[in-house]
């Protein structure tokens, strides 16, 4: 088909961006989608088609806002990758009401606005892709992270409801689930990989050794090896892949699901 408008949430750095550059490569034209207008507006210049927008995924006018006007750029969204999230690392008796629903917003109800406003115009074109960028926590809850891992087990859920809703009108949703991954989530200063290493007591090198250690594979991933899963599930080769939820962890949920 010809080139296709991809929307991604969390755009601007990270897996997000891994996917926007692979999904260019295919001459898709894309929206890049973030908080930080300021940082979705340098990586859109990276691309000879794309348009970046500022959006706050957990309001709703702020999602109506953004979609208005990636159509207005490009036309319809056919392909929305929900990538928008964040994952705090504190112990669970630390969690208040304000922070849980802080989070729940980012990762869930953010991507239900998006989903459902990019819906019409797919069913409309009997033809639509979304992948929801979930984690092995959603698998296997992870103590270090207790609000995300809830959090994205409840959006692999919700990608299950709208791939039942939609498949025979020619959308295709589908989750991904990452393990660790090198993208800033984890390697930046004060990140998920810092944050281990003051919870275990070690250096960041150890840190990043044990966490390595921790995959079959022996190592975190590359944000380039995540784009790829989910560029393959928004393209015509997965025209029969829907409400699944793929593993790209390296083997972390040794579990056949």
């Amino acid at each position: 088909m010809s080139a296709r408008h991809a929307f991604i949430t969390g755009g601007g750095s990270g897996i997000g961006l891994a996917t926007a550059r692979t999904l260019a490569a295919s001459g898709d034209k894309l929206t890049l989608a973030g908080r930080k207008l300021d940082k979705v507006r340098a990586a859109a210049e990276e691309f000879e088609h794309a348009h970046a927008v500022a959006c706050d995924v957990t309001d709703e006018a702020s999602v109506t806002s953004a979609f208005a006007a990636a159509r207005d750029r490009y036309g319809v969204v056919d392909i929305l990758v929900n990538n928008a999230g964040q994952a705090p690392s504190a112990p669970f008796k630390h969690t208040t009401l304000a922070f849980w629903n802080e989070v729940l917003a980012t990762n869930l109800t953010g991507a239900f606005l998006c989903t459902r406003v990019a819906l019409p115009d797919m069913i409309d074109a009997k033809w639509g892709r979304i992948v929801n960028v979930c984690s092995s926590a959603a698998k296997r809850p992870s103590g270090m992270t207790p609000e995300y891992s809830v959090t994205k087990a409840a959006e692999l859920s919700l990608s299950r409801v709208f791939a039942d809703a939609y498949a025979a009108h020619g959308v295709l949703v589908n989750a991904v689930c990452p393990g660790p991954t090198k993208s800033e989530l984890w390697m930046d200063p004060g990140g998920l990989l810092d944050q281990s290493a003051e919870l275990a007591g070690n250096s960041r090198d150890e840190a990043l050794a044990s966490v390595g250690a921790g995959r079959p594979i022996g190592r975190l991933a590359e944000v380039s090896e995540i784009a790829d899963a989910i560029v393959f599930l928004c393209s015509e080769r997965a025209s029969y892949v829907a409400g699944a939820a793929w593993s790209v962890d390296g083997g972390t949920v040794q579990v056949i699901i």
